[in-house]
């Protein structure tokens, strides 16, 4: 799954409006993930050596290594496998130039024993398989590093590589960047593990624009803290559901579904807010930041309910559960349990919640501030803000929509 780019909430009317958003109907546009799975070798070589199958997207892998159009643009799976066949030779020395696994210290001598087409998220990759030849003594340390796709070649940046691996006794997962290129078995990698899926948790929601808008959408109709925190909670506890069942392969919705069903739900949240505050009912019902960030909701105030009030929660729920299928969508996984699956995967979903929290502390009392001290000037500007957000949503929509048909 692609993760696109965001500014910060100070710029939000700016990238509502700038072409860039007109111009990625896929929220996720902006790089690329690519997918590698590494283990020993089963075709009676020496203890050393090991089978690696990359998944990477197959029009970029074409673009990148500067092949004619007719490669890249090629579609259907026919079509691509014949170009992989004839330009295996341009593929293979892309790939082993920026793909290499080392054993103690000594490069394993790639060799491409076979190339697939295969889909994820609906999108074709080209799946290649690699038997490494390594000489070395037992009980080695084997070395895997990626720079596929990096940002010098233009075409996407902050490219990732999310590996499993079972090498050396040992079994677990890591994620490959430009900052952190290499995988040494034998390292206390648990704890690494846990901080790389973490961060990118995080990244996937501070970066993935679709996300954040919602997470906006669900801030700016909030009108006190607990209205945030239950939603927050709901929103939570259900992506977190069909996320763990999505990644493990419980569930499987196609992404031609759940990409524009979620930016359809940003539309839905977001144009409540906005009927809300033309109907003047979404500042904070009494006057002060105090009152505007308590807890406790007075008698009187329980009356003043909106419909809107009254079926947020299962709303949000809802829609958190196909949230939650697409952030399954950044881990491209689907495997058999297993612990050091299930620590990648909770971690990941730490991180997301990492920076929701910390998006909620930040913009929420400034929203509460804005509303109490200067209220006609927030009518205005969540007006205008959240009327960008329906505006981009519907425009999701209508792309999304559109890459099926």
């Amino acid at each position: 799954m692609r993760f696109g780019r965001t500014v910060a909430l100070a710029g939000l009317l700016a990238v509502l409006s700038s072409p860039a958003v007109g111009q990625t109907a896929w929220a996720h546009d902006a790089t690329s993930d690519v997918y590698a799975e590494v283990i020993p070798a089963s075709d009676g070589g020496t203890t050393a050596d090991v089978t690696a199958v990359l998944d990477l997207e197959y029009d970029l892998l074409m673009k990148s290594a500067w092949l004619r159009s007719e490669a890249y643009e090629a579609t259907g799976r026919d079509d691509q496998l014949v170009q992989l066949d004839r330009h295996e030779r341009a593929v293979d020395g892309y790939v082993t130039d920026r793909f290499a696994v080392t054993y103690d210290g000594e490069p394993c001598a790639p060799t491409l024993s076979a190339a697939d087409i295969v889909e994820r998220g609906e999108r074709p990759y080209a799946s290649l398989t690699y038997s490494f030849a390594c000489a070395g003594e037992p009980e080695g340390v084997h070395e895997v590093s990626s720079a596929l796709f990096p940002d010098a070649e233009s075409f996407v940046h902050s490219t990732e590589t999310i590996i499993r691996y079972t090498l050396d006794e040992e079994d677990g997962s890591a994620v490959l960047t430009a900052a952190s290129p290499t995988l040494t078995t034998g390292e206390n990698r648990l704890l690494k593990q846990v901080g790389e899926f973490f961060v990118l948790g995080g990244e996937h929601l501070l970066f993935g624009l679709d996300h954040v808008l919602f997470l906006l959408a669900l801030l700016i109709g909030a009108r006190r803290l607990r209205d945030i925190v239950w939603t927050a909670t709901a929103f939570t506890v259900a992506h977190s559901v069909t996320f763990l069942l999505a990644a493990l392969g419980v569930v499987s919705v196609p992404a031609a579904v759940v990409e524009p069903v979620i930016a359809a739900s940003i539309a839905v949240v977001a144009a409540v807010d906005l009927y809300l505050i033309w109907r003047g009912r979404a500042a904070p019902p009494s006057g002060t930041v105090r009152d505007g960030l308590r807890w406790r909701v007075d008698a009187g105030e329980r009356g003043a309910l909106t419909a809107w009030d009254r079926w947020r929660l299962p709303v949000v729920f809802a829609f958190g559960l196909v949230h939650g299928v697409g952030f399954a969508g950044a881990l491209g996984i689907s495997a058999a349990w297993s612990w050091t699956l299930l620590w990648s995967l909770l971690s990941f979903n730490v991180g997301i919640e990492a920076v929701q929290l910390g998006i909620i502390a930040v913009v929420f009392p400034l929203l509460v501030v804005l509303r109490v001290r200067a209220p006609r000037t927030a009518r205005w500007v969540l007006g205008a803000a959240t009327a960008g957000i329906v505006a981009v949503a519907l425009y999701w929509v209508v792309e999304r929509l559109a890459e099926t048909w």
